[in-house]
């Protein structure tokens, strides 16, 4: 075993601690504060319901925090693409999803992986902020700040003289705040993300396989691991999801649970002035743009008070297709990988704690598009998958990707039994 620290995988954090998210430092006011007139009234003018400008550079910022990165070395390049063909030949094999033979393989620095993901996220969250555009119109805030009262609520610097100016400059500021909040995210996922596929983003692009090489690089280090046996595990990860999103429904699928998420988001005044309370919408003042920053850090409160039962219902589905990606993905991995890579058991434990330790960067996004993969999750997919195998075979997985009708519903998904009952396949003869 490595003599590095080793990881508990029982030791999980509790997903209701920690939602101020660390970004290293990174002072989100400074983007307020460096910013003279001329610059917020240009912000504020960038067409669009999201400030596109904002967001790439924050991202760019927080990614690298602030410094340039070293350009990928043609050596590294060489290998992944050898090692990431070398995984499409044997996942091919095993899933019958030859489509991701199409797929390119690009080692990259974190700047570019988040340049690519300001892209490739840009219909969900664009969808995020028109219905966040429909909820702060000045007809509808106007409306709900008549209903609230600011006092009771705590909100400083919002009398009611100053409810007109808010409702006036809501939905200025909401491309700004939307610009700000999607790349503190992205830039944030940049720092973390070993490849594309870390956690199950709503992007429609074509797949493709990625490698962070910095990120690599320093989980190597902290693990003192083989680097080609790493790599190769990494390589084979990202094959298998870029497999599955070769098919369209799938990626339709994860943009669609996404996007209709994002739409169901309203304002309801009766526990408004509870839910503001104690947020940091008590420390906004419409005369001081540094307090924007309490809105733009912690996207898991300004949307909170907006949040609806439909959400839930939603978000329930998502985790299911999510689980199932995952059970899926990992259960290849481990058929392919502990033949082929000799030091697997070592570096699965390592992607445990990684798994762990990025449950800052999935609070993140959960945050914003509400996408939440959690411990149970990740066991409820996995045991699905060992019961769907023990009765039928590893063959019998490769039937969720005919069409979208074959995925699991959530009773089935603990009872991979009734799942098998459904699509006709025999049990195996000696279950």
């Amino acid at each position: 075993m490595t003599d590095g620290p080793q990881p508990d995988p029982d030791e999980w954090r509790d997903p209701d601690e920690g939602h101020d998210f660390d970004l290293s430092g990174f002072d989100l006011s400074k983007v307020f504060e460096n910013l003279d007139m001329s610059q917020v009234f240009h912000a504020l003018a960038s067409p669009g319901p999201v400030n596109w400008q904002i967001a790439s550079q924050l991202a760019n910022q927080i990614a690298t925090d602030g410094g340039s990165e070293v350009p990928i070395a043609d050596a590294d390049r060489a290998q992944l693409e050898e090692l990431a063909h070398a995984a499409q030949t044997h996942v091919v094999a095993e899933t019958g999803l030859a489509a991701t033979f199409a797929a390119p393989v690009r080692a990259m620095p974190r700047q570019e992986w988040a340049a690519l993901h300001i892209t490739a996220l840009r219909p969900v969250l664009e969808t995020l902020a028109q219905s966040l555009g429909q909820v702060f119109s000045p007809d509808a805030m106007r409306g709900l700040l008549e209903e609230v009262d600011l006092a009771e609520a705590g909100i400083a610097g919002m009398d009611r003289g100053a409810t007109e100016q808010f409702a006036a400059m809501a939905p200025m500021l909401a491309p700004v705040l939307l610009g700000v909040q999607a790349g503190s995210m992205i830039g944030y996922l940049a720092r973390h993300a070993l490849g594309r596929y870390d956690l199950p983003l709503p992007t429609s692009d074509e797949p493709t396989l990625v490698f962070v090489v910095p990120n690599l690089d320093e989980f190597e280090s902290e693990w003192s691991l083989e680097r080609a046996d790493l790599r190769f595990y990494v390589a084979i990860h990202e094959v298998v999801h870029a497999a599955m999103r070769s098919l369209p429904w799938v990626r339709e699928r994860l943009v669609g649970l996404a996007s209709e998420y994002v739409s169901a988001y309203e304002l309801d005044a009766v526990d408004l002035e509870d839910r503001l309370r104690d947020s940091p919408f008590a420390e906004l003042d419409p005369d001081d743009p540094a307090s924007l920053q309490a809105l733009a850090s912690h996207p898991d409160e300004l949307l909170r008070a907006l949040r609806t039962d439909r959400q839930e219902e939603l978000l329930g589905q998502a985790r299911v297709f999510h689980a199932v990606l995952e059970g899926y993905a990992d259960s290849v991995l481990e058929r392919v990988g502990r033949h082929l890579i000799t030091s697997f058991d070592r570096i699965h434990e390592a992607m445990a704690r990684h798994r762990i330790e990025r449950g800052e960067a999935e609070r993140f996004v959960e945050g914003l598009l509400g996408l939440a993969v959690d411990r149970d999750d990740y066991e409820r997919g996995a045991a699905f998958v060992r019961g769907v195998v023990e009765r039928a075979g590893p063959e019998a997985l490769n039937r969720l990707w005919e069409r979208p009708e074959m995925q699991p519903t959530p009773n089935e998904l603990v009872a991979p039994g009734l799942w098998l009952a459904r699509i006709d396949l025999p049990h195996h003869p000696s279950m």
